[in-house]
């Protein structure tokens, strides 16, 4: 199964946006993932619709953009067009979550929905073979640079046997205090994307970093 490098650009230098990205560009990395805050589903506000266009003009990997955002239905057609590839919502967010997933596919974007360190994967059971990615908070949502939740390993190798009936397609994100000290275990346990911030952007050389999770994911 292939795997994926995310760096989380929540992480990245603001004041020196692009020479992040185009290390992202030249390094082993698959993805970059967007984190986008509300303030109000989570502590926290990050990027807009403008800073995400803005990226996307330099970025020539796909875009993983994760909405931890109330009602993203709003947004949809929006995030399309600044250049999302994959649209993660949370789970905790979509009282309609298969409409939702059919206006994202609408939309021709790959549908993820994520889910916080205390909902169960069984709420996935009814929808998982209706989406892309399910990507797994191995932190709360909101800051980056928190400790991993121990009990991810659990959950994703729940999400494994389910994927294996359901979906076995399906990629499986994890997100949140991702390190090379617990990638292998990760992968061993059915992740097969990994998303790391503050460890890559925080490491002298990040383009190495990036090569390394690769190496072991």
């Amino acid at each position: 199964m292939k795997k994926y490098i995310a760096p989380s650009l929540l992480s990245a230098d603001f004041a020196n946006l692009q020479k992040d990205i185009e290390m992202v560009n030249n390094s082993d990395a698959d993805w970059f993932h967007i984190d986008v805050m509300d303030g109000v589903f989570v502590p926290n506000i990050s990027f807009g619709m403008p800073v995400i266009k803005a990226i996307n003009k330099h970025a020539k990997k796909t875009m993983d953009v994760h909405l931890m955002i109330v009602d993203p239905d709003r947004y949809i057609k929006q995030f399309k067009e600044v250049g999302a590839d994959i649209l993660t919502v949370h789970y905790e967010t979509c009282p309609h979550l298969h409409r939702t997933v059919q206006a994202i596919r609408a939309e021709g974007m790959k549908v993820g929905i994520s889910l916080n360190p205390h909902t169960p994967v069984s709420v996935l059971e009814d929808i998982l073979a209706d989406i892309d990615l399910v990507l797994i908070m191995s932190v709360n949502p909101g800051f980056g640079g928190q400790s991993f939740i121990e009990t991810t390993y659990k959950k994703v190798r729940q999400l494994d046997a389910m994927r294996k009936e359901f979906n076995p397609e399906l990629i499986i994100e994890v997100d949140g205090g991702v390190t090379d000290q617990n990638i292998e275990k990760l992968g061993e346990a059915g992740a097969n994307a990994f998303v790391a911030g503050s460890f890559v952007f925080n490491s002298e050389n990040p383009s190495e970093t990036i090569k390394k999770l690769k190496q072991l994911a």
